[in-house]
């Protein structure tokens, strides 16, 4: 009888080592937007305070708003043209690329299984990494942009009208075997990750084009609708939900763009009615909030160390926050408009700007260390950066009817807008920018 406890003990012993030494779903290796499934944005390594030179640069046939994912060895993005591209990390030659028939401004998920994303044709696409096959597809409702009447307070103002300055598709988070993401039919879905089958789906009452963020059981994401919301990744029952700001006559100051980050027991996100909230990650119960006056917080926050970082719209700041009161702390005038959102890599923070900057700040001593600008942002081929780098109003915004808005967001384009977000790894920085061109700038190595 002693014998078989012993040899039980040894057996149940060897099994739960075992177990330990083979990864989970919720630990499998994978990349994502915002670097992992709570989109901290922090990425490992030091980070470098000085920039080395273009390690290469990859063109695409049209804008870039996708931010990379890097898998064992390749980039992958997504670009306006219609594709989803693997491209090789060490010498940026193509590996292969997928096409869709819509836009592809959703930001890939990859795992050793699958590469994940929407496309504007109103389909997520689960692809084979090292060849690009398609694995399966599933159809939402139809993709669109957030529109009402008369938004902006444009003309004609009753009329419903389309929002040009929602170009950013919701970008998938995997966890538990499970793939997340929101829709513009207003939907919020889970997919078994290995077959596309639905689990199950959440209705909103707006566009959702925030990317989900999960952490303890629990996604996050939030809508066009005004909520915030909180839902059990395996079920999507609601857990809880929080009402921030409407403005009911222009739509402008509504909206949630921004995508969550979970750190400490809080959840941290922008809004488009100028704050940024902290809630309790638990119960949604509001901890702070910032007011940013007015300005859009569509940049998604990073969070480190008990710091909270981001960047407004107009006019454009870095800033950090105190991550348990909200207490201000770095401010930096960007010069235009912030839609990236910052990575964080050792000391540094790395965002860029629709002036085609990408912007170097060192965090220790919160001040602007390097930036890199595109060839079409120094060109500025239509003159819409003054003298004083600030963002040339008259030139850009001809009017308030709404053909004239659309205008002006496609002449700020021109500039080689940097609105993907960047990524850092071993020592190089990829980004995509509206020029069409994804690029990876190498840092100089630390001493």
């Amino acid at each position: 009888m002693p014998k078989t406890k012993a040899a039980t003990l040894a057996l149940l012993t060897f099994l739960l080592l075992l177990s330990l030494a083979i990864p989970s779903h919720a630990d499998e290796q994978q990349a994502m937007f915002r670097a992992n499934p709570q989109h901290t944005g922090v990425y490992p390594g030091e980070g470098s305070t000085e920039f080395k030179a273009i390690k290469w640069k990859f063109k695409t046939a049209r804008r870039i708003f996708s931010s990379p994912a890097i898998f064992a060895g390749t980039v992958y993005v997504g670009s306006d043209d219609g594709n989803l591209y693997a491209v090789d990390a060490l010498d940026g030659t193509a590996r292969w690329h997928f096409h869709t028939n819509g836009a592809v401004n959703s930001s890939p998920a990859v795992t050793a299984q699958g590469v994940y994303f929407s496309s504007a044709d109103g389909s997520f696409y689960a692809l084979d990494p090292p060849t690009g096959k398609l694995l399966w597809k599933f159809d939402t409702a139809g993709e669109r942009q957030f529109e009402a009447k008369g938004i902006h307070g444009l003309i004609p103002r009753h009329q419903t009208i389309p929002d040009p300055w929602d170009f950013y598709l919701s970008s998938p988070v995997v966890a538990n075997g499970l793939v997340y993401f929101g829709s513009g039919d207003n939907n919020f879905y889970a997919l078994d990750a290995g077959s596309g089958k639905l689990k199950w789906k959440f209705a909103t009452r707006g566009v959702v084009h925030s990317s989900p963020a999960i952490s303890e059981g629990l996604v996050y994401l939030g809508s066009w609708d005004s909520y915030f919301y909180a839902l059990d990744a395996q079920t999507g029952q609601e857990k809880w939900k929080f009402k921030t700001g409407e403005d009911p006559l222009n739509f402008n100051q509504v909206g949630i763009q921004s995508s969550a980050a979970i750190a400490d027991g809080a959840v941290y996100f922008g809004c488009r009615d100028s704050q940024l909230y902290a809630l309790d990650a638990l119960t949604g119960q509001r901890k702070w909030n910032f007011s940013n006056h007015g300005t859009w917080v569509i940049s998604s926050p990073a969070v480190r160390d008990g710091v909270v970082y981001f960047g407004t719209s107009e006019p454009p700041f870095f800033r950090s926050l105190d991550a348990k009161t909200g207490t201000p702390g770095i401010v930096l005038p960007a010069g235009m408009f912030i839609f990236s959102s910052p990575a964080i890599a050792g000391q540094m923070a790395y965002f860029g700007s629709f002036n085609g900057k990408l912007h170097a700040v060192d965090l220790q001593t919160g001040k602007y260390k390097w930036e890199f600008q595109t060839e079409s942002g120094k060109q500025d081929a239509l003159g819409l950066i003054g003298v004083d780098g600030k963002p040339n109003f008259p030139a850009i915004f001809a009017s308030n009817f709404w053909e004239d808005m659309v205008l002006a967001v496609n002449k700020l384009y021109t500039l080689g807008s940097i609105l993907s977000s960047p990524v850092v790894e071993k020592g190089v920085i990829y980004f995509g920018s509206t020029d069409g061109y994804l690029y990876a700038l190498e840092l100089q190595k630390s001493k």
